[in-house]
């Protein structure tokens, strides 16, 4: 393609560089003339530096870092589109996008469903059974097959089965539903939710308890997981005071927002063994400093926001919003494969046509 008459740049996504099934994916925009480049550009970058890094970009998917506030649209005129690819948009601001003509859309909720409830179980299922641990101990000697000491039983052995258990799902939406729904319909546990928003019925329906208060649900559960969306609202809505009224020994798993959970009063909590064992994917800061102190906890199973990482579920992701973009250079709506968070009421042109 000697003249693309469109550009798109991929931001903080090196695999997509290698991957076939990108390539694949991204064939629908090399035949409407769309040149695709990948910039690795640092998670932190300055506004006016990430607005000058995309000049000539008509069309923009980026991950969860960078930041792209009022001060990168009000520096950057080219850009017309702002795909996230994932379900959270929290690192744009939507407002400054629509006022600046700029659409921003995002991957549809039931895309990545499945994937990041599943992995929330594995996380649970792995610290209850103490897999990585035991995994650990057996290649180092520690433990032996047969072998059953009280040093292995008391280290290795889970308190109850999760259908003895008491989950707490903070945020019952699309993918906090699904959790739920696998707890209940395949484990048998009780699960209770706190989720303000949500419709009483549809809770009902699942066989989930509602509960009035967030602290409501630390109190009572042996495990709790997030599932809630990153505002200003619940920004660190997982503090000190919340973790110091939890159930003794409880079990936190997070593959929402990093930023939900304070992590000093995380730790805190982890050192006055009140959370006994945390599951996280998702941190406040991303990637996480070599030095960082979760680094040193031995009661955490820390991964890298990976809870979507299926490859049928990435092709669906990527697959939703390049036919979005692709629609959009046809003249078609966008909604049919993406969700459209910012409408501006005066949109961008691409560069082709100014």
């Amino acid at each position: 393609m000697l003249d693309p008459m469109y550009k798109l740049a991929v931001v903080r996504y090196r695999f997509m560089r290698e991957w076939p099934g990108a390539s694949e994916i991204f064939r629908i925009l090399h035949d409407k003339g769309c040149e695709v480049d990948f910039l690795d550009l640092p998670a932190d970058i300055d506004q006016k530096s990430l607005a000058k890094s995309l000049e000539g970009y008509d069309f923009v998917i980026t991950s969860t870092r960078p930041y792209y506030g009022v001060e990168f649209f009000s520096n950057n005129q080219d850009v017309c589109i702002l795909a996230r690819h994932g379900i959270g948009y929290d690192n744009i601001d939507v407002e400054a996008a629509a006022n600046h003509g700029v659409y921003v859309i995002r991957v549809p909720n039931v895309v990545e469903r499945n994937s990041v409830a599943e992995h929330t179980i594995a996380l649970m299922l792995a610290i209850l059974r103490r897999i990585p641990w035991a995994d650990r101990g057996t290649r180092g000697g520690r433990y032996r097959v047969i072998n059953y000491t009280y040093n292995l039983f008391k280290e290795l052995s889970a308190p109850k089965d999760l259908s003895d258990m008491v989950v707490g799902v903070i945020g019952l939406g699309n993918i906090g539903s699904r959790v739920a729904e696998i707890l209940i319909r395949g484990f048998g546990s009780r699960v209770i939710a706190y989720d303000p928003y949500i419709d009483p019925g549809r809770a009902r329906d699942l066989g989930v308890e509602l509960v009035k208060s967030l602290e409501e649900v630390f109190t009572r559960s042996d495990i709790v997981t997030i599932h809630t969306p990153l505002t200003p609202e619940t920004r660190r809505m997982i503090n000190r005071d919340v973790l110091s009224r939890a159930r003794r020994g409880l079990i936190l798993i997070n593959t929402a927002r990093g930023e939900v959970i304070d992590t000093e009063a995380l730790l805190w909590a982890m050192r006055e063994g009140i959370v006994s064992y945390a599951g996280l994917d998702v941190f406040e800061t991303e990637p996480l400093p070599e030095n960082h102190p979760l680094l040193g906890t031995e009661n955490t199973i820390l991964t890298p926001h990976i809870a979507a990482f299926v490859e049928t579920t990435q092709r669906r992701m990527l697959g939703s919003i390049v036919k979005a973009i692709a629609n959009y250079i046809d003249g078609k709506p966008m909604d049919e494969h993406a969700v459209v968070v910012a409408k501006p009421r005066n949109p961008r042109k691409p560069r082709i046509y100014r």
